[in-house]
């Protein structure tokens, strides 16, 4: 517990660092570059073919002559730029976000470890390759964890406790396999994935909570529509800095837990090497007074008057 939560405030003040304030910024490049790329090319087609699909249904034409009689009659032509907006963006997010992930968490490890653990040999048990094969599993299961729990979700409760857990395990899978990819070999990996389960499952799942605080902003978003184009960089930027948050925290912990699985064999080596200091002749003498022995050789032992 006490290193939980001594790399929490760690990671804290290290989120106030220029460079993670920095990388923070990244994605809003890329959500900005990605949406103008994708609006010049596809943003007519996709509001001519929402519009067609709102035109053709049937349901929908109540709602349209409801909204004309209480004086709404162009919030129709609204509605399809909006539900193109709220498909693509999160999509959009989602990229970008699995993007900067590589990018940000072994910069940000990498920052960790030269200031607090110079000293700890790369052993690079984890390979690009496999580190993105990693993440895409551990998102496919976390996607079916989460289609198969819908139903659950009516119960409210479980409403907030099962989104949580689910995001908290793909956040502890990714975040601890990408921080010990550079510096753990894989047996260390395994090992202290094992030992330190509970604790990074927890880590990922109140950094997964922490990345609820977003959820404002988007409901927000829907609520005061004029506002959106504001609202969705606010909204990943503030994501953003709770994914940078949580590298580093997974970043402190998870390097201190190596630092000290490699001191291990040291001290077992050295408590083997060391022979066993007998006793002086004193300690010797007073630890055997009840019985009697005093060794030879100590004649300033008084002994105990017996009772």
């Amino acid at each position: 517990m006490k290193l939980l939560i001594d790399s929490f405030w760690r990671a804290a003040m290290y989120c106030l660092y220029p460079r993670v304030i920095g990388l923070s910024v990244l994605p809003l490049v890329l959500i900005v570059a990605l949406s103008w790329l994708l609006g010049y090319w596809y943003w007519d087609i996709a509001v001519t073919w929402v519009r067609a699909w709102l035109d053709a249904s049937s349901w929908l034409a109540v709602v349209w002559r409801w909204l004309e009689g209480i004086g709404l009659p162009d919030l129709k032509t609204v509605v399809a730029p909006l539900l193109v907006i709220f498909s693509v963006t999160p999509l959009v997010v989602v990229a970008c976000l699995l993007a900067v992930s590589f990018l940000m968490t072994p910069s940000l490890t990498r920052l960790v470890a030269d200031r607090r653990f110079a000293g700890l040999q790369r052993k690079q048990g984890g390979s690009w390759l496999f580190s993105l094969w990693w993440t895409f599993l551990s998102l496919l299961l976390a996607l079916g964890a989460l289609l198969l729990t819908l139903p659950m979700w009516l119960v409210p409760p479980l409403a907030m406790l099962l989104p949580a857990l689910i995001w908290g395990w793909l956040t502890y899978r990714v975040m601890a396999f990408e921080v010990l990819a550079e510096f753990a070999s894989a047996d260390e990996r395994h090992t202290l994935m094992a030992r330190h389960r509970m604790s990074l499952l927890g880590m990922g799942v109140v950094t997964g909570l922490m990345g609820a605080a977003p959820s404002l902003v988007w409901a927000s978003g829907a609520l005061f529509a004029a506002a959106f184009v504001i609202l969705v960089p606010v909204a990943i930027w503030i994501y953003t800095l709770v994914f940078a948050f949580s590298s580093l925290w997974f970043a402190h912990f998870a390097l201190a837990t190596l630092s000290a699985l490699r001191d291990e064999p040291q001290h077992a080596a050295v408590d083997e090497v060391l022979p066993a200091v007998p006793p002086s002749p004193h300690v010797a003498a007073r630890l055997g007074e009840d019985a009697g022995d005093t060794p030879d050789g100590v004649t300033d032992v008084v002994p105990r008057p017996s009772l």
